[in-house]
């Protein structure tokens, strides 16, 4: 028998009954409900009258229904999937669990009737109530109703469109600018996964006889095969066109840009597409214009190493270099450099390729190679305007790093990138491009190498013990054997985090300030003493430290610790030691 809501509770009264609310408060949430339209309950919580759990658990009381937390409840997608989704978000809805001829369904409101009577008219099925806080339930929807069964319907209705011979460029562009044409549904339905996703890119690879479009989330790509392989020409012709490139080149690759609105977000999306085997490969990176200002708290950086690097950017005239490979967050440290720099008596002039985020009062250039507009030609300009700040997106070659070090010596604080495993081999890296010593001795304040770890899902998260291998391996990190003993954690896998362990990921940084004696040695082109130097700094820690830190903490796993340290330090300390002279010998 299905479990019906009591008709005659009134959340209110309930609550006063309770002692939860006094009269007057339920007086003023009943006013500022009449003018927000918002429910009582959410009103009163809003209003810091009641916590939502004591709301919740008198309700599941005085219901008898049970409260379920969903934040560690593993759903069964076929069940989920019984109620259309459009009807979960506008109830408030999730189905839980089938218990015997009834369904379990999780509802903020159970006090909703006609949410209610919907339920059971839609699902055919009695429904047993259940109550789940809502910012729980809004967050498990977007996780849940994942959009990879639309996306394969839509493009077996577009494949169905397209004739078997090779279809008319120009009538697909005219049909196109319906927003009921299948191609930009499939592409609106992609691009709204992608962001409920958490995705940063979008690959869409034609094969032989297959389409893959795969989303890269957390770092990781995920993969979903679509069989209808001439779909790839309509979505790249699409996306052509709403990059403003050129649809009759499929020869030479090209890159562009647009900006979309995807659940109220403004999305700005850079598209490369290059000629393959079998058609064109798009790849689409995607930046959330609607996440607000980047700021250094923002970036994760440990609070120690976050004060050092903030006095480091305040310095006057100098340079300080962001080391890391591509999608490394270098980016985002550097902007969070320049808005916490960015004050009305201060200039700052920045050369990127391309500008990725817009920034008030700060000019910014875009490096257009194919006319001739290169970084060093940017930075020489820029010099001109009067700058007390500049920010070079990458030192690529060795005019820029000249240009770059003399400006720093010549009252500039100049920010840039370089692409190095470490903060020890940047340093040498300039010399190596061709740059003078002593201009990199007199210049070079400090350098900050980062990387990004997958955190460890909340939702799945479980104690892990180290295998025989890996504590031998731990030995290496000087670690208090309590602090071994303590464990450290990894995801079994669930439905948040898609079945890979992990959801999000935290910064991990390592810092390297110039003294002396690196700087003696950097005039001198010593790479092993200045490595020896760098390593016994007392405020040195290796990236792998830092990663160390945060698995021991059970932020992130062993397995994230392993790959860092193995991309940023092994190997790369063994080749300095046997090439101790090779960087004074190539420049």
């Amino acid at each position: 028998m299905s479990t019906e809501p009591k008709k005659k509770i009134r959340i209110g009264d309930l609550l006063v009954q309770n002692d939860v609310i006094t009269e007057s408060q339920l007086k003023t949430a009943l006013r500022e409900q009449k003018s927000t339209g918002r429910k009582l309950g959410r009103t009163l919580v809003e209003l810091g009258y009641v916590e939502e759990d004591t709301l919740l658990n008198i309700l599941s009381r005085q219901l008898n229904v049970p409260f379920v937390q969903l934040r560690h409840y593993q759903f069964n997608s076929e069940l989920v999937k019984k109620l259309p989704e459009a009807m979960a978000r506008r109830f408030r809805a999730i189905v839980l669990a089938q218990q015997g001829e009834e369904l379990l369904v999780g509802m903020a409101d159970p006090l909703d009737l006609v949410a209610y009577d919907e339920l059971v008219r839609v699902l055919k099925q009695p429904v047993k109530q259940a109550v789940v806080r809502e910012s729980e339930l809004l967050g498990t929807l977007d996780l849940v109703y994942r959009r990879t069964d639309e996306i394969a319907s839509l493009a077996e209705e577009l494949e169905d469109e397209l004739d078997d011979d090779a279809f008319d460029l120009a009538s697909l562009s005219a049909e196109s600018e319906s927003a009921d044409a299948p191609v930009v549904k499939l592409l609106q339905t992609l691009f709204e996964d992608a962001v409920q996703a958490r995705s940063s890119d979008i690959h869409i690879e034609p094969d032989e006889t297959v389409v893959r479009i795969r989303q890269r989330i957390d770092g990781v790509l995920q993969e979903q095969v679509m069989k209808e392989k001439r779909v790839n020409s309509a979505l790249v012709l699409r996306l052509k066109l709403m990059a403003g490139l050129n649809i009759s080149e499929k020869r030479l690759p090209q890159d562009g840009r647009f900006n979309i609105r995807v659940k109220g977000r403004s999305i700005d999306v850079r598209v490369s597409t290059m000629p393959v085997q079998h058609g064109e490969s798009v790849v689409m990176r995607l930046l959330d214009q609607s996440q607000g200002t980047l700021d250094l708290e923002g970036t994760g950086m440990p609070r120690q190493l976050l004060e050092r690097f903030r006095k480091l950017i305040k310095r006057p005239h100098g340079m300080i270099l962001v080391t890391g490979p591509t999608g490394s967050g270098k980016t985002t440290t550097l902007y969070g450099a320049l808005t916490e720099l960015n004050k009305p008596e201060v200039k700052i002039i920045t050369a990127e390729d391309p500008v990725e985020y817009r920034l008030p009062r700060i000019t910014q250039v875009q490096v257009n190679p194919k006319i001739g507009l290169e970084f060093a030609g940017v930075l020489r300009s820029a010099l001109r305007q009067d700058p007390d700040i500049i920010l070079v997106g990458e030192m690529r070659d060795h005019e820029t790093v000249e240009i770059g070090l003399r400006a720093a010596m010549t009252g500039h604080l100049v920010l840039s990138t370089l692409h190095t495993n470490d903060s020890i081999s940047s340093a040498m890296r300039l010399i190596d491009m061709g740059a003078e010593p002593f201009l990199v001795a007199s210049s070079l304040l400090g350098v900050v190498a980062q990387r990004l770890v997958r955190r460890v899902c909340d939702n799945c998260k479980e104690t892990y013990e180290p295998t025989d291998q890996e504590l031998i391996w731990l030995r290496s990190f000087d670690l208090d054997p309590l602090d071994i003993e303590a464990g450290f954690v990894h995801g079994r896998g669930c439905y948040q985090c898609s079945n890979t362990g992990y959801k999000g990921r935290v910064g991990v940084y390592e810092m390297l300030e110039m003294n002396e004696d690196m700087l003696d040695a950097l005039r001198r082109k010593d790479v092993s003493d200045f490595t020896r130097s760098a390593r016994k700094s007392d405020l040195f820690r290796p990236l792998g430290q830092c990663a160390m830190d945060y698995a021991l903490q059970g932020v992130t796993s062993l397995q994230e610790v392993a790959r860092v340290a193995a991309t940023a330090e092994t190997g790369l300390s063994l080749e300095e030691e046997q090439t101790s002279d090779a960087i004074g010998v190539d420049s």
